[in-house]
């Protein structure tokens, strides 16, 4: 699978581009992320995204970060929707501990592609990694930060959950 495209084993959909059909909350972390990159160029970090900015998208937000030497991913935060989706708090907790599928799955290669190449990434389609079955759908938007303005020492995510009609 490309970076871009749809996985033929669930028909997600990844892109490293923000449809225009986008849930409005990823639209508006997106613009507000966007809004933040510091004015000599460069990804922004955590010290320039401030919460009091997006008081509304703070439920659906959770943060991660970016281990190297191996390249590892944790949860830093967890939004309340977050945890109540997921059925438990994942703060503190390595993404490839808590989904033993991580590794090999197509959302992988996008965090991947984040925290390397600073791309954001997103991907809409079913829950790989949930239990419940009250969702029918997710869309999902990781961010890359830098301390440094170039390498990606956290990410910035949303994803926001279709229930089941």
């Amino acid at each position: 699978m490309a970076d871009t495209g749809r996985d033929s084993d669930d028909d997600s959909l990844y892109a490293a581009a923000l449809p225009d059909d986008c849930d409005h909350r990823l639209r508006a972390l997106y613009d507000y992320w966007r809004s933040r990159h510091p004015p000599e160029g460069g990804l922004p970090g955590r010290r320039h995204i401030d919460p009091v900015h997006v008081p509304k998208l703070l439920p659906w937000i959770w943060l991660v970060d970016v281990q190297r030497s191996p390249l590892r991913f944790k949860h830093r935060l967890v939004g309340t929707e977050q945890v109540r989706a997921m059925e438990r708090d994942l703060t503190g907790k390595w993404l490839d501990e808590v989904f033993p599928l991580f590794l090999g799955s197509p959302s992988y290669r996008q965090f991947t592609a984040a925290a390397e190449r600073g791309e954001i990434a997103y991907r809409r389609g079913k829950p790989q990694f949930h239990l419940s079955k009250e969702y029918l759908a997710v869309e999902r938007l990781l961010l890359p930060l830098a301390k440094d303005g170039k390498v990606v020492d956290m990410l910035l995510a949303i994803t926001v959950y279709r229930h089941v009609a």
